[in-house]
C-alpha cells in the first residue's frame, strides 16, 4: 500500500451516459440504508439456520455437537472467503466497470468470476477430502468425535463448489447494485437447508436417519439448488447482466482485477479464523468458566456481524462505481458514511452490554463464575465493538476502491496483537480479564489501522 497526503489526485470526473446506475447520483445514506437492509436480513436468516442446525445436531447427541464445533471454522472459512473476500472483490471489478459505464467488460468479469468460483470450490474440496482429518486432531478431534466431524465434513465439502458458485454469482449481481435478489436466494436456500437437513439427519417422515452426513447434505442440496437458479437468472437475461459464453475467451487482465482485491482480501477471513482459534486455545487454559464465559460474548459478536456486514457490502457497489466513474470524492464520502452507520449501530450495543452485562448473559446462565468472566469479556471489549465494526465495514468499501493492502495489514496486527500478547500474559499466569482489554485493544488498533489505511491511501487511477 502506498502511503501519501490524503489528497486524490484523481482524474476529474468523466462525463457518464444515462445508463449509468443512480447509484452514482442518490443520496449515500438513504441508498446506503436501502441496500444493506436486505443483506442484514439475509446475515440474520444465516444466523438462524446456524442456530437450527445446532439445535437438531444436539439431538443427535454430544458427541456430534462437539464435532461440528471442529468443522464449523473451517465452513466458515469457505463461506467467508468466497461472499466476502473474493466476493468482494468480484462485486468491486464489476462495480467499476458499470460506473465507467462498460457493460461489456461488465458482462465478461462476470464469467470469468464464475470460473474462479468453480476453482476456489475445487480447491476447498481438495484440501478438506485430503487433510480434514489431520486439522481436525490438531484441534483435539478424537475417536468418536473425530469420526463424525469426517462425516460431516466429507460430504459437505464434497459440494464446496455449489458454495462458492453461489456466493460469487450472488457477489456478480450485487455489484450491479441489486442486494435484493442474492438476499432472498440465500433465505430461501436457509429454508431448504433446515428442512432437508433436519429431515435426513433426524429421520423425519420415515426418511431413513443418517446423522451428520445427512445434516451436511442439507446445507448441500440447498447451495445446489441456489447455484443452479442463480445460474439460470444470469444466463436469462433477467440481471442487469447477461452470462454468455457465446465467443468467450479467457483474458489474463479480467483475472488479474478480480484477484488483485479478492485473493489479498483472502488473508482477512484467514486471520480471522486464527484469531478465534489460538484465543480459543489460550482460554482453555484458564478453566471451563473463563471458556464459557467468552462463549457467551462471542456469541453476540458473531450476532452483530450480520450489522456490520450488512454495510460494508453494501458500500461496495456504491464505492466501485463511484471509482470507475472518477468521482473519488462520493466513493470515500460513501465509506465514511457505511463505516459511521456501522460504528455508532454496533457500538451501541456493545456500550449497553457493557454497562449491563445481564441483558445478554442472563439468556444463557445463571452460574456465578461464568456469569463472572462474561460481564468482565463485555467490560473490557464491549466498548471496542464501535471500532470492529468500522474497520469491518471500511474493509468493504477498501475492495469497492480495489485497495485492501491497508485493511489487510490492521487485520495482521490484530491477530499479532491477540497470539502474542495473549500467550504472553499465559505464560505470566495473568488473570484473565487481561486476556479481554487485550482483545477490546486489538479491536481499536483494527480500526483506527483501517480507517488511518482509507485516510492516507490513494484511490482512483
Amino acid at each position: 500500500m502506498t502511503i501519501e497526503a490524503p489528497l486524490d489526485l484523481a482524474a476529474p470526473p468523466r462525463p457518464t451516459s444515462p445508463s449509468v446506475n443512480s447509484l452514482l447520483t442518490a443520496p449515500i445514506l438513504p441508498t446506503l440504508l436501502r441496500l444493506a437492509l436486505p443483506n442484514m436480513v439475509a446475515m440474520v436468516g444465516s444466523t438462524l439456520v446456524s442456530i437450527a442446525e445446532t439445535s437438531y445436531i444436539g439431538r443427535l447427541g454430544t458427541v456430534p455437537l462437539a464435532a461440528i464445533a471442529l468443522v464449523f471454522p473451517f465452513a466458515m472459512l469457505a463461506q467467508m472467503m468466497s461472499a466476502g473476500a473474493m466476493g468482494g472483490g468480484v462485486s468491486s471489478a464489476i462495480s467499476r466497470a458499470l460506473g465507467a459505464d462498460d457493460r461489456k467488460r461488465a458482462a465478461l468479469l462476470a464469467l470469468h468470476a464464475t470460473i474462479i468460483g468453480l476453482c476456489g470450490g475445487l480447491f476447498f474440496t481438495v484440501i478438506m477430502l485430503l487433510f480434514g482429518q489431520g486439522f481436525f486432531s490438531l484441534l483435539g478431534g478424537r475417536e468418536r468425535v473425530l469420526e463424525e466431524a469426517c462425516a460431516y465434513s466429507n460430504v459437505l465439502f464434497s459440494g464446496a463448489i455449489a458454495i462458492w458458485l453461489v456466493n460469487t454469482l450472488a457477489s456478480v449481481i450485487r455489484g450491479t447494485g441489486d442486494m435484493r435478489l442474492p438476499s432472498a436466494t440465500l433465505i430461501g436456500a436457509g429454508l431448504v437447508q433446515i428442512a432437508a437437513g433436519g429431515t435426513l439427519g433426524l429421520g423425519l417422515f420415515g426418511v431413513p436417519q443418517f446423522g451428520m452426513r445427512g445434516v451436511a447434505a442439507g446445507q448441500l442440496i440447498a447451495f445446489t439448488l441456489a447455484a443452479i437458479f442463480l445460474s439460470w437468472y444470469l444466463a436469462s437475461g433477467r440481471s442487469r447482466l447477461t452470462l454468455n459464453f457465446t465467443n468467450f475467451s479467457f483474458e489474463r487482465g479480467m483475472f488479474l482485477d478480480i484477484l488483485k482485491v479478492g485473493a489479498v482480501a483472502c488473508l482477512s477471513p484467514l486471520q480471522t479464523v486464527l484469531t478465534i482459534l489460538i484465543f480459543t486455545k489460550i482460554l482453555a487454559g484458564f478453566g471451563t468458566e473463563t471458556l464459557a464465559g467468552y462463549g457467551i460474548g462471542s456469541r453476540l459478536e458473531f450476532l452483530l456481524i450480520p450489522i456490520t456486514f450488512a454495510f460494508g457490502i453494501a458500500s461496495v457497489p456504491m464505492v466501485g462505481m463511484a471509482i470507475g466513474a472518477g468521482q473519488v470524492k462520493r466513493a470515500r464520502q460513501v465509506a465514511w458514511t457505511a463505516a459511521a452507520a456501522a460504528g455508532l449501530t454496533v457500538g451501541l450495543v456493545g456500550v449497553i452490554v457493557a454497562l449491563d452485562p445481564a441483558l445478554w448473559v442472563g439468556l444463557f446462565t445463571q452460574d456465578i463464575g461464568v456469569t463472572a468472566a462474561a460481564s468482565s469479556y463485555f467490560a473490557w471489549a464491549g466498548p471496542a465493538f464501535s471500532f470492529f465494526a468500522i474497520g469491518v465495514s471500511l474493509y468493504f468499501s477498501s475492495q469497492g476502491a480495489a485497495r485492501v493492502g491497508g485493511p489487510v495489514l490492521a487485520s495482521t496486527a490484530r491477530l499479532l496483537i491477540v497470539g502474542v500478547g495473549g500467550l504472553m500474559l499465559a505464560s505470566a499466569h495473568a488473570p484473565s480479564w487481561t486476556l479481554f482489554a487485550l482483545v477490546g485493544g486489538a479491536m481499536v488498533v483494527f480500526g483506527v489501522g483501517t480507517a488511518a489505511s482509507v485516510a492516507f491511501a490513494r484511490w482512483g487511477k
